[in-house]
C-alpha cells in the first residue's frame, strides 16, 4: 500500500491571532487557495487512486473537495483522523452542545496519559495515537496494493510516524508539517525486515511562495 497523508489547508485556527476555540473552523481564502493548488498538482503525479478519506472536520471536509473532483472519487470520511482533542477517550467526536471549550494548561506530550481538554471524557494523547493507529492498521487490511489518500491534520500526521516508528508515550522531536503538505509512506512486506517505508514527508511543490503558511 502507498499511503499519503496531507494535512489541510489554512484554517482559521492556524492564525497567530486567532482567538477562538480550535474547534471546528473553516479554511481561510488562503487555505482555499493552498487546497486548489494541491488539487491541481496531484493528479500529474500521481496519475491513479484507489481511495480517498477524509477527516470529518470543516477544514479538511474543505481541502478533500477540489481533490475528490479531479480525480472524480467518492470520500470516505472518518472520525478517527480529527484533530487531537476533538474525540473523547472512547474516540467518538465531540458533539456540538458537549464539545469542552479549552485545552488543558499543559503540552499533551508532557503528559501523555492525562486528558488534553478539561474535562475527564476527552482523550488523552496515548487514545488519540490509539486511534490514529487503528485507522492505519485497517487501511492496511483493507488496501493491500493500492494507493490512498487521506487528507488529515498536522496530529494525525505526527503520531502517524509515533505509530510507524514504534515510539514510546514520551516524544522528544515534533513532525512538523505544513498546510497541504504530502507525507508519503509505503506498506512494504519483506519477511525479517522493516515493512514500512517513509520516501518523502512534506512535499510542498504544488505551494508557490505565496501560498506558503
Amino acid at each position: 500500500m502507498n499511503l499519503f497523508l496531507i494535512r489541510h489547508g489554512q484554517s482559521y485556527v492556524n492564525l497567530p491571532d486567532w482567538s477562538g476555540a480550535n474547534w471546528d473552523q473553516p479554511l481561510t481564502d488562503l487555505g482555499q487557495r493552498q487546497a486548489a493548488a494541491l488539487a491541481a498538482w496531484l493528479p500529474r503525479h500521481l496519475e491513479h487512486i484507489d481511495a480517498i478519506y477524509a477527516s470529518t472536520m470543516l477544514r479538511a471536509r474543505e481541502t478533500v473537495e477540489p481533490v475528490a473532483s479531479v480525480y472524480g472519487q467518492p470520500v470516505f470520511f472518518d472520525d478517527r483522523v480529527r484533530e487531537i482533542g476533538n474525540n473523547r477517550f472512547d474516540h467518538a467526536p465531540w458533539g456540538a452542545d458537549d464539545a469542552p471549550a479549552e485545552y488543558s494548561n499543559f503540552w499533551a506530550s508532557a503528559r501523555p496519559f492525562t486528558p488534553v481538554m478539561k474535562t475527564p471524557l476527552s482523550e488523552t494523547l496515548m487514545h488519540f495515537r490509539a486511534r490514529v493507529g487503528l485507522f492505519i492498521e485497517e487501511l492496511v487490511e483493507k488496501h493491500h496494493q493500492q494507493i490512498v489518500l487521506v487528507i488529515c491534520h498536522g496530529g494525525v500526521i505526527e503520531f502517524a510516524f509515533d505509530h510507524i516508528f514504534n515510539i514510546g508515550p514520551w516524544r522528544r522531536c515534533e513532525v512538523w508539517t505544513h498546510n497541504t503538505g504530502i507525507t508519503h509512506f509505503a506498506f512494504v512486506e519483506h519477511p525479517g525486515r522493516e515493512v514500512w517505508r517513509l520516501i518523502s514527508h512534506d512535499r510542498i511543490d504544488h505551494l508557490t511562495a505565496e501560498l506558503l503558511s
